[in-house]
Formats: structure tokens, sequence, C-alpha cells
């Protein structure tokens, strides 16, 4: 594979590049409430808080998919474990669902959930089969070709109108520097269509302290649309197509369970004799009907060179900026026999090397995508103010003063660190209005 290849079709070149620019140091944080009325239209929610934990080991669980049956309307659990759902009056009868890889379903009545403090254990789930019988499928390569070809199946093929929640932090260090958080419009593409899908932004707010960031910015471009491009079977020519398999190896892993189905279990890497940066992985594939259930994955960043050429668009002349971590999660659920994008993932950790200076710089970014609503799309325009793909999220408007920002929108609860990050900022902001 050629260089500008690969440069062309991997989604992390050139989707999700990196500006770092010269600042002064200032404080700023805005609000932009670009579109008033919520996508699932106005209605009283009632607000339920927990966390969810392995039931054998009581540590907490991470991305658990937490959805009301019969409903499109679902959140995540953060890295903590912890959840906020918001449930609209009519739906208070109905019961949730929670689901992660590797665990038995549990379903739970909403009327038996107290308002804080729930409490909530999945099993283990026990399975089985360890490796593929069916199908005829005789290699881990075979089934990855077939499940690539299984999107006019097994996906949703409708216009779809989602409601997306969006969270970008970056740190240096240990220290929170940028917060952004917004409520997206995504309009995605049928699955069996070349068409991109289509962002807007419905509402957002930020806290950007270029301060901790010692004078250097880091911003990513592309935002929310880097996460929805992990989507890799809308978008297979980002990670691999069927025309790049070739170059990474298949083997097949210990299977596991979703919702009390096997779920095939694929590693791949890339082959020794090409020193091109590519992936490496998991895929996680339903063992019914074939479909990607969820992928995880990194970027070999071994050639320091060509990593820092692909990422870093704009640097200082006296630095030298690379990437340690390029890590990549993405998840579909299931309603009514089709799967659909759930929520996308980006960790990207660089070093910063000035000349003449002892120390380096680590600066974290993190970015995150979870759907929380969607409906079958109109012919209608977009809601709200239209996104670029080289949109950077943090140079749009932005708050943190209003503790009911959100409304009756579904969120994915803030971590430890961010809650310390937002507390941070209102206690400033209390002090400049003072």
């Amino acid at each position: 594979m050629k260089k500008k290849d690969t440069l062309k079709n991997s989604l992390v070149f050139l989707y999700t590049s990196v500006v770092f620019c010269i600042f002064g140091l200032q404080l700023k944080t805005q609000a932009s409430n670009v579109f008033q009325e919520p996508l699932q239209g106005i209605q009283t929610v009632n607000e339920f808080k927990g966390h969810v934990y392995d039931s054998s080991s009581k540590d907490p669980l991470a991305y658990v998919d937490i959805n009301i049956s019969g409903t499109n309307i679902s959140t995540i659990t953060n890295n903590e474990g912890a959840f906020l759902l918001k449930v609209p009056n009519e739906y208070l009868n109905k019961t949730i669902k929670i689901s992660l890889l590797g665990y038995a379903k549990g379903e739970i009545e909403i009327s038996s959930l107290k308002k804080d403090e729930n409490k909530i254990y999945l099993d283990v789930s026990i399975t089985q089969l360890s490796y593929v019988n069916v199908y005829g499928i005789k290699n881990a390569e075979a089934l990855v070709r077939a499940t690539l070809n299984k999107k006019s199946e097994f996906y949703d093929n409708d216009r779809t109108k989602m409601t997306a929640f969006y969270r970008e932090t970056i740190k240096k260090r240990n220290k929170n520097a940028s917060l952004s958080e917004a409520v997206l419009a995504v309009y995605k593409q049928p699955y069996t269509n070349g068409k991109s899908d289509e962002v807007s932004l419905v509402k957002s707010r930020k806290s950007t302290d270029y301060s901790r960031l010692d004078t250097l910015a880091l911003k990513l471009q592309g935002g929310p649309f880097s996460t929805l491009y992990t989507d890799m079977i809308k978008y297979p020519e980002y990670i691999f197509d069927k025309n790049d398999l070739s170059n990474y190896v298949f083997t097949f892993d210990e299977s596991t369970q979703l919702n009390n189905r096997l779920v095939y279990v694929v590693n791949f890497k890339q082959k020794v004799n090409n020193d091109e940066p590519l992936y490496y992985g998991k895929l996680y594939i339903d063992s019914q009907t074939l479909a990607l259930t969820s992928a995880m994955y990194n970027l070999n960043l071994s050639n320091r060179t060509l990593a820092s050429e692909m990422f870093v668009r704009k640097k200082p002349n006296n630095a030298k900026v690379y990437p340690t971590v390029a890590s990549y999660r993405v998840d579909y659920r299931t309603r009514n026999g089709k799967w659909y994008y759930g929520y996308g993932k980006i960790e990207l950790t660089f070093k910063v090397n000035y000349k003449r200076r002892l120390f380096n710089n680590v600066y974290t970014l993190n970015c995150e995508m979870a759907i929380t609503d969607w409906e079958i799309a109109d012919d209608s325009k977009l809601i709200g103010e239209k996104l670029k793909p080289n949109v950077v999220l943090i140079d749009k408007a932005s708050g943190f003063s209003d503790p009911e920002f959100w409304g009756e929108y579904n969120i994915i609860e803030p971590e430890k660190s961010i809650e310390n990050a937002i507390q941070k900022i209102n206690k400033q902001l209390e002090k400049a209005e003072s």
C-alpha cells in the first residue's frame, strides 16, 4: 500500500487531525442554545441516576447500554459505571433493558427505580461455543468479509434523524484544560448509499482555560464527525474495506455474548511486511446475523515520524509533537432486527518536546458520542446550525452557569474529574459575577 493511499483511507489521518496553536493566557466560558425545542418534543421527564456493576467483582461497568423498552431512547454508562436516564412520563410503566458485551441481558421495571443511587448488577455470561461453525466459514478473514457484505441486509437502511450527545475533553497531564459538550442532530444516511451523514448543532457549551495549556492550545479538527466515522460499516474506507483486508492478519479469539446471543470475536493486526501505520484490535460479530456489534482498536504508532505527519496539522516551530496513543471504539444497537450506530469514542495522547526544555508535556484528548434517540427522518431541512466535517467544536460558542442547561435531553453522566472541572468553572463564573 502506498503512503498516500494510507493517508487517504484512514479515519484518523484524514478527519481526526490535531492543531497545536499559540494563544495568550485567558479563560473562555461561553454558552450557545442554537435550537430551543428538543428533538423528542416538549414533555415532562423523570431523572434516574445510578451505577452498573459486575455482580461478582462489584467493579463498575463502562459503556453499558441502557434503553427504554419499545422506544429508541437510550443512554450509556461512563467510565465509572454511572448513568443518568431521563424518562418521559408516558414511559414510566415500561422497563429498561441493560446490555453489555460479555454479560447476560438485564431488564428492570422503571417503576422500581429510585431517583438516585440505583445499583444494577450484571452477571457474566457463560459461552459454550468458542469458534465459528455456521455459514460454511472456515477462517476469520472470511468471516470479516462476510460481515462487510451484510450491511444491506441487517443494518438500518432508512434515513434517520438521531439525537446525539457529544463530549470532548482535553487534558494537560492530569489537569482538565478544555471541556466541550453538545447535543447534536445527526442525519444518518442509509447504509446502502454512498452519501455522508450530516450533523447540526442543537445546544452546546464549553470552557477552555488556555493558562493550563502553557500557551499551547490543542484542538481537534473534525469533532463529532470523527466519532461518526468510527462506524466502519458505513465508512469502511476509513478503517479497512474489502480491498484492504489483505494487509491484515485475522485470528479467532474466545467467543462472548451480547443480549444472550453468541458473539464471535476476531483479532486483527497488520502484517509484519507492511511498515505503514495500520490498525490492530478486536471485532465482535453477531453469530446469527454476522453483523458487527462492536469494534475496539488502536493505531500502530511505532513509526513516530509518519504518525506525527498524519495527525498534526499545525504546531510551533520549536516543538516536536507525536502521538503515543490512538484508540477507538464503536458500538452498534439493534431494534426490530436491524442494527444501527449507537456509540463512538476516540482517545488520543500526544507528547510535545520543546527545544532547549528539560521536560516534555503530555496532552490527552477524548471525544465520545452516544445516540440517545432516533426516528425515521422526513425530507425536511436540517435543524440548527449545520456543521462541516472539518469543524473545531471548541471554536463554537458554549456555558456552565445553568444547571438545567440540557433540559430533557439525555446525556452521558460526567465522570468525577469532569464533575470537578464543572464545579470549578461555576465557582469562577460566580466570582466573576460578584
